[in-house]
């Protein structure tokens, strides 16, 4: 029984959670990210959680970590020199793509260019049919021909993506076994080992992502590793992936594609924890930091997970937790449009040099300015950590005011009205846009931002709730402390849906299953802690997208499969959710079959707190915030003293380390026994 730490490393700050397993102990901890180095606030990190928290390194069991490495690298395109060697015929896929503009109105919009540049794309001459036969032997001249283009392209990094291997990796793998032989220095990429899914196109796309990924995060998680090893050398370092969970260092670096949005995918897990202990299934997350909000739907106490995403321009075709991202954070820039109209975001003043009141060089007004000016963030922000400059602030905001012929108040509260709208329109787009009323939903507000603004967001979208965590700042880290073991199993098989098949739709389960169980031991997860989830992709023959329908959930056991109409009412139901309609006598097709492997973590208590030496609600202070275009003299508590049952009304502050909340007059609010905030929207 050790402590857990969960570590997330944003745009502006890196953020820790810690718990100790024995005690129920818990610290947390932020301090300002290192882009050019992310690891350096890591490692900055556990040395403030030693010293100042008391934690000895050496009763560190894990560390869990969502990184933005490779996010940052792909919008960077800092990545290595990628080569890709494919089936004759075929080097051009990449830039060919679905011939979809990439802005609907935008007709001189450009894709990004490919990550492999045509000159290092090379072709072998063989060929699998769709049944995953050899129709053209892949001969041994041709592989090493391929891979002397390889080495005179000065490539670090080669992705093999041929025709059908999805169905037949054999080729592949020669490919991919010779280049290691030869090419022990370039990282290789297996179309088939990184997602063995038809659709080609997307199928390369991902492929070419993880092989351009690779150099740069090996070398982040080796140097990681090695520093973490001499500073906890019990620990053992988990890498959270974009489905929302954990995976080894090892595999981190064989598949960093995988931890493309894995920050995002850290919050909804952490949201969908606070959602079970306060009784709350079915929330809708504002995860708001200092770039950029992150929105997503938990239904069932379970986050959404979706197939298909876009990461710095680029299709994805991997299982990611459905996170919309909107440009919208504390440190969002306002601008003016050539229009003439004022816009916030997505450019972001970031952690250097910041907003301009942080008085590290930025100049232009973000909503952090903003927010400082109305009242709503006191001169402090990290418990003192970061002073922040009112003055500098308002000379921010002055110019666009004089431009706009309105006061610096009502400027400040322009912003905040504009960047609340980005938002509102974002989660329009996982709740409304997908058949989900946001009115049925509770808000939870989370990130350094989130509580600023989830009361003029809730009101937007007429919801009449809202529940702000403990640690809403930290609440990504959180949810990595409480996150499971994961690794997700696919494999395309196309047949008719119908009993007829069922024998040969239970071997394929059943090989899926071997892989789960193989995979178990590796890690290893104990018989007890095992869980599986199977899900198959189904469609109408002719259709050209398929439903992704849950089937079973076990322990460590193979899941069994239902009868097949059960399956088919299933696929009606989600149909008709989908697209409004559905048709019961027409034939319908397997197309995947997914099988995602858990090993489950302690599930932790809720936190714990001393109800008998603080009973008294007493404001800390006041000040004057900024409340429907006047100032209003404001009580700030002290989220630290609040305990279950105390109660109180707005207009109000809540100040913390990692947050600060905003109470709208009017609206009451609640402290539950899980200290979460229930904030009841007035109507």
């Amino acid at each position: 029984m050790g402590w857990l730490i969960g570590v997330d490393v944003g745009g502006t700050f890196t953020d820790f959670y810690a718990i100790d397993r024995a005690t129920g102990a818990i610290a947390i901890h932020k301090t300002p990210s290192t882009p050019a180095n992310p690891a350096d606030a890591i490692l900055a990190g556990l040395d403030v959680l030693s010293t100042t928290h008391g934690i000895p390194a050496g009763a560190i069991e894990r560390l869990a970590h969502g990184t933005t490495v490779a996010t940052n690298t792909l919008l960077q395109r800092k990545g290595a020199p990628v080569a890709l060697i494919t089936t004759e015929g075929f080097r051009d896929l990449l830039e060919i793509g679905r011939q979809i503009r990439p802005k609907m109105f935008d007709l001189k919009a450009d894709a990004p260019p490919p990550l492999v540049p045509r000159e290092h794309r090379f072709e072998v001459r063989e060929r699998m049919t769709a049944r995953g036969t050899a129709l053209v032997e892949l001969e041994d001249a041709a592989i090493d021909a391929a891979i002397d283009q390889v080495a005179a392209s000065g490539a670090e990094a080669c992705a093999v993506c041929l025709l059908f291997a999805f169905l037949n990796p054999v080729h592949e793998r020669r490919i991919g076994a010779r280049l290691a032989e030869r090419l022990p220095g370039v990282s290789v990429s297996l179309s088939s080992a990184v997602q063995p899914e038809f659709r080609e196109y997307e199928r390369f796309s991902t492929t070419a992502l993880n092989a351009y990924l690779q150099p740069v995060i090996g070398r982040y998680m080796l140097r990681l590793g090695q520093e973490l090893t001499k500073r906890a050398p019990n620990a053992r370092l988990g890498i959270n992936q974009s489905s929302g969970g954990l995976m080894s260092v090892e595999r981190a670096a064989d598949f960093p594609v995988r931890t493309a949005l894995s920050g995002p995918a850290a919050g909804a897990i952490g949201a969908a924890h606070v959602a079970t202990l306060s009784g709350h299934p079915d929330v809708i997350t504002l995860d708001m930091g200092g770039t950029s909000a992150d929105v997503a739907l938990i239904r069932g106490f379970e986050a959404e997970i979706g197939f298909g995403r876009e990461v710095a321009g680029f299709p994805v075709r991997l299982p990611i937790v459905d996170v919309h991202t909107v440009g919208a954070g504390g440190g969002s820039i306002a601008w003016f449009e050539r229009d003439g109209l004022l816009k916030v975001g997505p450019i972001s003043a970031g952690a250097e040099p910041g907003p301009a009141c942080y008085g590290r060089g930025g100049i232009e007004a973000t909503v952090s300015d903003a927010n400082l000016i109305l009242g709503r963030l006191s001169s402090t922000l990290i418990g003192g950590a970061i002073t922040l400059d009112p003055a500098a602030a308002r000379a921010a905001v002055q110019p666009i005011a004089a431009r706009l012929g309105f006061s610096i108040e009502a400027t400040a509260e322009g912003i905040l009205g504009i960047v609340t709208a980005n938002m509102v329109r974002a989660i329009r787009t996982v709740s409304i846009e997908r058949g989900h009323d946001p009115r049925d939903f509770v808000l939870m507000p989370f990130g350094g931002a989130g509580a600023l603004h989830a009361g003029e967001v809730a009101r937007a979208l007429d919801m009449t709730t809202i529940i702000v965590p403990p640690a809403p700042g930290i609440l990504c880290a959180q949810g990595l402390v409480v996150s499971d073991l994961k690794e997700d199993f696919v494999t395309t098989t196309r047949m008719a849906f119908e009993p007829g098949n069922r024998q040969a739709i239970e071997s394929v389960i059943a090989s899926l299953n071997r892989e789960a169980q193989a995979w178990f031991t590796v890690e290893p997860v104990p018989a007890e802690r095992r869980r599986l989830r199977l899900a198959i992709d189904l469609r109408y023959i002719g259709q050209n997208f398929e439903l992704t329908v849950p089937i079973a959930q076990t322990g460590g056991a193979s899941p069994a499969l239902p009868d097949v109409e059960t399956v088919r009412r299933q696929f009606f139901e989600i149909h008709e959710k989908t697209y409004g309609h559905f048709t019961p006598d027409d034939p319908i097709e397997t197309m995947n079959f997914r099988l995602t492997a858990l090993g489950e973590t302690d599930r932790l208590p809720p936190p714990s707190t001393d109800t008998t030496a603080r009973r008294t609600l007493t404001a800390m202070s006041r000040r004057d915030v900024w409340f429907d275009d006047a100032y209003r003299t404001t009580p700030v508590y002290d989220r630290s003293m609040l305990i279950p049952g105390q109660a109180f009304d707005g207009p109000a502050i809540v100040e913390q380390l990692d947050a600060t909340t905003v109470i709208h007059p009017g609206d009451s609010v609640g402290v539950d026994t899980a200290l979460n905030l229930v904030v009841e929207i007035a109507r």
